[in-house]
C-alpha cells in the first residue's frame, strides 16, 4: 500500500521510501524511515540520504509504504530537509512522461528539474582520531595537516588543497588514513543560502511623542546621532521597514553614529531574509487595441479552444502575435489560474521581458539559466507558493511546480534551442509542454512567423487548430527582398572585403538617413580556419576531430565543440613557412571589416562571446534600441524576434553557408532563419530592405524566401520527407556510441547494430559517423532507427531499451558508451 504523506499512517508503523536521487540510475533506491521522522515525511519532499560506502545526496522522496526492498536491506534515511513539499504530484506524472518517452532514468530528470540550490550539497571533511599514537613518523606535508587539525579538529577537502598549494592532496591524505591519524566523513551543506539584510527598528519606547521628545533633547549634545533618528524616521513614514544600507544612504551621520543608537537601545537590528529578484512595479500598461485582423484572430484563437488543446498560431512577423499572447494571458488569470510563456533562449527574454512586465507587473516571474542558483530557487519557491501568475522563461520553466496552469504559450516553437541535446533527458521543450498541457487539462498555443513541418503538419490534419494572421501590426508592409549574386559580383570585382557593391551602397544610403542596419553571418570568430600556403596544414584541435577557429580579440585559435585553446600560428609547425593565411570569415572579422569601410559609425556584435556576462545581452540591446549603435552584426542570435523601430536594411553575408548544411532539415532551417532574419527589418512607418548575398542565388528556397511564400516551401519539403521517410511521416531516434578507442567503437556499434536490426530490420540504418567524429578525445558513431507512424512507438522503445542493457551486461563493451536521443532534431 502506497501513502502521499503523514497522515496516512500512524507514528510507530515501519515505513520505507523510494526515493529519485540526481543521478543517472537505472532503478530508484528504497530507504528506511526512522520512526521519530514518520510525522515529517511525506511525497515530494527532500531527504537526506547516504548512497554508497560514503557520499551523501539529497534525494526526494517519490513513494512511501510498508514494503521493504526485496534484495537488499534498506538504509536508514538521515534527515527530512522540507517542511513542505517542494515537488507536486503533476510534476511526478510529468517526469515519469518524459523519462518515459526520452528513455532516460528518473534522475536524470531530476537533475535537470530541480535548481541546482535545491541539491544538498556533500563535502569530504578530515577529522583527526582521539586515539592518537604516541610517536608519529609523518612526512612534512603530513605535518602540516596534522598540526592544523590539532587546532581545529576538522578540515575540508579545499583547505587541504589551499594549505598544500597544490590539487593532488590525496596521496597525502591516504597516508594519514593508512597511520590512523585521520578519518574521512561526509558533511552535508544547503547549497540555497537565503539573502539576509540588515534592518533598522525603533525601540517601542519612543514611539511614545513626549519619550521622543526628551530624546531629541538628549541628542542634541550629538548631532550625528541626531540626523540619523531624524533619517529614520523621515524613511519610516514611506517605507514599512527601513534597511540599514538606506538609512546609511540618506543621512550623513556614518556608521558609528547608527552603532552608538544600537548601544543606547534607541535602534534595534534585524536580519531578515529577502528576495534576490528585482523588484516589480505593479501593472501600469493594461489597455490597448487589437488591429481588426488580430481581433478576428483572437476571436478564433478562442472558438478553436472549443474543440482543439493545441492551436497553431502562425502569423507574419511583426503581425502583433505578442499582444495575442497578452490577451490570453489576462483571459488564463483572471480566474487565479497560471500561465507559462515560453521563449527558445535568452535572447529573447530582454525585449519581451520588459514588454509583458508592462501589463502584468508583479504577477510575472522570469526564469532562465543566466540567474544564480539562489535567485533559481526563489523564483521556484514562488511559483510553488503561487506568487507568480504567469512564469516567463527558457526551456527549463517546463518543469517548475505549477498547481493551476491554464494556458501554455510556446512563442518560436520552430526554435532548434527548445531542443536539449547533452546531457539527458534530450527533450523537446515544445513537445514537452504540449503534455504539460495536457496533464494540466491546460490550453497550448504555439506561436510562429514560419512553424516547423510537423506542428504545421498537425495543424494542417486537425491534430491542432490552425489560426493564420496574414498582415504586420498597423499596415506596415513586409520588406521588399534582393539577392545579389556574390560570384558575379567578384568576377566583376564590385566586392569590398565581404560585402557586394549593392550592399555597401543601401548601407551608405541608410546610415546617411540615420537608420539602423543589421547584418547577419551564421558563424562567430574571426576566421573559420588558418591555413599554411605552403604545405597545407591546418591547426586542429588535440581533443576533437575539427579545425580551430581564430579568434583575433584574444588572439587564440579555439574548438567550439569543447573549449580548447592555443596560442594562434606565425609559423607553420609542419614545414617552417611563415605564409599563414586566414581562410573563411565569422562575426568578429565583419566587424573589424566594417570598422575600416565605416571608421565613424558605431558598429556592435551579437554573439555568443560577446553575451557571455549576464547582462551582457540586455546591454548590447538597449544600446541598439537608444541607436547608441547604428550597425549591428550578429549571428542567428539577431533573428530572435527582436524589434527595432529603426532598422531600415538587412544583409545577409552569405546564404549558401545554411543551404550546403548536410541535414534533412537544412532547406527548412534555411527558410526560417532566412524569413526571421528578414522579419527584422521595416517596423514602422517605412517598408524595410533585406539584401541576401549568395553563390546559388537560384536556389529554391532563396526564391521561396523572397516571395515569403512559406505554404510553397512546406508542401515541396513535405513531398521530399515522404518520398525517403522522414518526420513526420515517421519517429527518428538517434544512439549516438561513444570510447576513446577507434577500433573497439567499431566493434561495438556494428554489434549493437546487429543486434538491434535482429528485431527491428531495415528501419535500423549504420552505424555511421557523424560529421565530426571525435569530440573531447571520444570518438562516436551513430545507428538512427526510423519507425513508421503506423508502429507503436512505445513496443519499439522496450526493444531498444532491452538490446541496450543485454549489450552494456556484455564485459567487451562495459566502457563504451551509449546515448538515446529521441526526436533528435
Amino acid at each position: 500500500m502506497l501513502f502521499a504523506s503523514t497522515s496516512d499512517f500512524s507514528e510507530r508503523e515501519t515505513l520505507f521510501v523510494e526515493v529519485i536521487l540526481p543521478l543517472s540510475l537505472a532503478i530508484n533506491y528504497t530507504y528506511r524511515v526512522p520512526f521519530e521522522l514518520n510525522d515529517r515525511i511525506a511525497v515530494g519532499k527532500r531527504v537526506v540520504i547516504q548512497f554508497g560506502k560514503h557520499k551523501i545526496y539529497t534525494a526526494l522522496v517519490k513513494t512511501i509504504s510498508q514494503m521493504p526492498p526485496e534484495f537488499y536491506e534498506a538504509k536508514y534515511i538521515i534527515d527530512v530537509v522540507d517542511e513542505f513539499p517542494v515537488v507536486n504530484q503533476q510534476q511526478f506524472k510529468f517526469w515519469n512522461w518524459i523519462t518515459s518517452y526520452y528513455l532516460c532514468n528518473e534522475g536524470d530528470v531530476m537533475a535537470a528539474a530541480l535548481p541546482t540550490g535545491l541539491k544538498l550539497a556533500s563535502e569530504t571533511i578530515l577529522l583527526l582520531r582521539e586515539d592518537l599514537p604516541e610517536e608519529l613518523d609523518l612526512t612534512d606535508k603530513e605535518t602540516l595537516i596534522f598540526d592544523v587539525l590539532l587546532k581545529q579538529k576538522r578540515m575540508s577537502i579545499d583547505e587541504v588543497v589551499e594549505l598544500l598549494g597544490q590539487k593532488t592532496v590525496y596521496p597525502t591524505i591516504n597516508a594519514l588514513i593508512s597511520k590512523e591519524l585521520i578519518f574521512i566523513a561526509e558533511e552535508v551543506m544547503e547549497k540555497y543560502k537565503p539573502l539576509l539584510k540588515s534592518f533598522i527598528t525603533i525601540n517601542p519606547f519612543y514611539k511614545d511623542e513626549g519619550n521622543l521628545e526628551q530624546l531629541f533633547s538628549i541628542l542634541e549634545r550629538a548631532p550625528k546621532q541626531l540626523d540619523a533618528l531624524l533619517g529614520y524616521i523621515t524613511l519610516s513614514k514611506n517605507e514599512k521597514v527601513v534597511s540599514k544600507a538606506k538609512l546609511l544612504e540618506v543621512s550623513a551621520s556614518g556608521a558609528a553614529a547608527l552603532k552608538a543608537l544600537v548601544e543606547k537601545d534607541v535602534f534595534r537590528i534585524e536580519k531578515r531574509q529577502v528576495s534576490r529578484l528585482a523588484e516589480t512595479d505593479d501593472a501600469f500598461e493594461v489597455n490597448f487595441t487589437l488591429s481588426d485582423a488580430q481581433d478576428f484572430a483572437l476571436k478564433d484563437i478562442e472558438n478553436q479552444f472549443l474543440k482543439k488543446e493545441v492551436v497553431l498560431l502562425h502569423g507574419v512577423t511583426a503581425s502583433g502575435k505578442t499582444q495575442l499572447y497578452i490577451k490570453l494571458i489576462e483571459n488564463a488569470i483572471a480566474s487565479g489560474g497560471q500561465v507559462l510563456f515560453l521563449l527558445p533562449e535568452i535572447a529573447l527574454t530582454t525585449q519581451i521581458v520588459e514588454r509583458v512586465k508592462r501589463y502584468f507587473g508583479d504577477k510575472l516571474g522570469v526564469y532562465h539559466s543566466k540567474f544564480n542558483d539562489n535567485e533559481r530557487v526563489e523564483i521556484w519557491n514562488k511559483v510553488l507558493t503561487g506568487a507568480y501568475q504567469v512564469v516567463l522563461g527558457a526551456r527549463s520553466a517546463v518543469f517548475l511546480p505549477f498547481d493551476d496552469l491554464r494556458l501554455i504559450v510556446v512563442d518560436e516553437e520552430h526554435e532548434t534551442s527548445y531542443k536539449q541535446h547533452e546531457p539527458a533527458p534530450r527533450y523537446q521543450a515544445r513537445d514537452a509542454a504540449v503534455f504539460l498541457g495536457y496533464l494540466h487539462h491546460a490550453k497550448v498555443v504555439l506561436g510562429s512567423a514560419t512553424p516547423s513541418i510537423e506542428s504545421y503538419y498537425n495543424a494542417k490534419g486537425g491534430k491542432y487548430g490552425l489560426v493564420e494572421l496574414t498582415e504586420r501590426f498597423g499596415g506596415v508592409l513586409l520588406p521588399q527582398q534582393k539577392v545579389v549574386s556574390i560570384a558575379e559580383e567578384t568576377k566583376r570585382k564590385k566586392m569590398t572585403s565581404y560585402f557586394t557593391s549593392v550592399l555597401l551602397a543601401h548601407m551608405e544610403t541608410a546610415l546617411e538617413n540615420k537608420e539602423q542596419i543589421i547584418l547577419f553571418q551564421n558563424r562567430r570568430g574571426y576566421a573559420t580556419i588558418l591555413i599554411c600556403s605552403t604545405c597545407g596544414y591546418a591547426p586542429r584541435c588535440v581533443n576533437c576531430d575539427v579545425s580551430l577557429t581564430f579568434h583575433k580579440a584574444s588572439g587564440k585559435l579555439h574548438c567550439h565543440y569543447c573549449g580548447f585553446y592555443q596560442n594562434s600560428l606565425n609559423i607553420c609547425p609542419a614545414c617552417g613557412s611563415v605564409h599563414i593565411e586566414q581562410k573563411g570569415f565569422g562575426t568578429e572579422r565583419i566587424e573589424e571589416e566594417l570598422s575600416l569601410i565605416f571608421p565613424d559609425v558605431k558598429i556592435a556584435r551579437l554573439d555568443l562571446d560577446s553575451t557571455r556576462t549576464k547582462n551582457g545581452m540586455q546591454q548590447l540591446i538597449a544600446d541598439f534600441q537608444d541607436k547608441k549603435t547604428q550597425i549591428l552584426v550578429g549571428t542567428q542570435m539577431v533573428a530572435k524576434g527582436l524589434d527595432f523601430d529603426n532598422v531600415s536594411l538587412i544583409g545577409v553575408l552569405n546564404a549558401d553557408t545554411l543551404l550546403n548544411y548536410p541535414d534533412f532539415r537544412a532547406f527548412e532551417r534555411s527558410f526560417q532563419l532566412l524569413a526571421q532574419v528578414a522579419g527584422r527589418a521595416g517596423r514602422r512607418d517605412k517598408q524595410g530592405l533585406v539584401i541576401i548575398q549568395a553563390y546559388n542565388e537560384s536556389h529554391r528556397i532563396i526564391d521561396q524566401v523572397l516571395e515569403n511564400n512559406f505554404q510553397e516551401m512546406y508542401d515541396d519539403e513535405l513531398e521530399e520527407r515522404e518520398k525517403y521517410h522522414y518526420p513526420p511521416f515517421t519517429r527518428l531516434i538517434f544512439i549516438n556510441i561513444k570510447h576513446k578507442d577507434a577500433n573497439v567503437l567499431n566493434v561495438a556499434a556494428q554489434h549493437l547494430a546487429s543486434g538491434l536490426r535482429l528485431q527491428l530490420g531495415n528501419r535500423v540504418l549504420g552505424p555511421e559517423q557523424p560529421l565530426v567524429a571525435r569530440v573531447r578525445n571520444y570518438y562516436l558513431k551513430q545507428i538512427s532507427i526510423k519507425v513508421e507512424k503506423t508502429v507503436a512507438i512505445q513496443k519499439v522503445k522496450e526493444i531498444l531499451k532491452e538490446t541496450i542493457k543485454e549489450f552494456n551486461s556484455q564485459k567487451d563493451f562495459k566502457s563504451v558508451l551509449v546515448q538515446i536521443d529521441v526526436d533528435p532534431f
